[in-house]
């Protein structure tokens, strides 16, 4: 049986606020800090994080269809939001959060159950109060299966 998890197991304001966003997904994808709960149930993970870039690594299962057993469009759009997202979270200052203001996706072709892609997610503006990014998912062959964009609020918290 699975352990239940809390937000207790999540990181505290102060640890998150004494962090500059880079150093906060170079924790969670070394395993310092937990990664986000989402990704367990949606089979993906943070595999690379460089100031204003980020790469999950994922494979749609069974779980993650829609009624007529094609991958649901929400498991597009949470893993490019969570690669968009983080790439901004990358550019963020110590004392700072953010969150995502609003995003799109557009779907290319279907992914097949069980094939691993990567979603890659590339900052293309990040301000003082605003971060854009734009994000690609990818088979292992480069074939290009969604793309995707967003914009973040980034807030100065400390």
């Amino acid at each position: 049986m699975p352990i239940a998890r809390t937000l207790s197991d999540l990181p505290d304001r102060d640890t998150i606020l004494s962090l500059s966003g880079l150093e906060f997904m170079q924790a969670v994808r070394d395993g310092n800090l937990p990664g986000p709960p989402i990704a367990e149930g949606m089979n993906f993970a943070l595999d690379e994080v460089t100031p204003g870039r980020t790469v999950f690594r994922g494979t749609p299962e069974f779980a993650h269809t829609n009624p007529v057993g094609g991958v649901h469009g929400g498991w597009y759009g949470t893993l490019l939001d969570s690669c968009m997202a983080c790439a901004v979270m990358t550019m963020v200052p110590k004392g700072a959060i953010y969150t995502t203001l609003e995003y799109r996706i557009n779907i290319v072709r279907a992914i097949p159950l069980g094939l691993s892609v990567t979603a890659t997610g590339i900052v293309d503006h990040a301000g003082r109060s605003t971060g854009v990014a734009s994000g690609r998912i990818e088979g292992p062959d480069g074939k290009l299966y969604a793309t995707g964009s967003t914009t973040c609020l980034i807030m100065q918290i400390g």
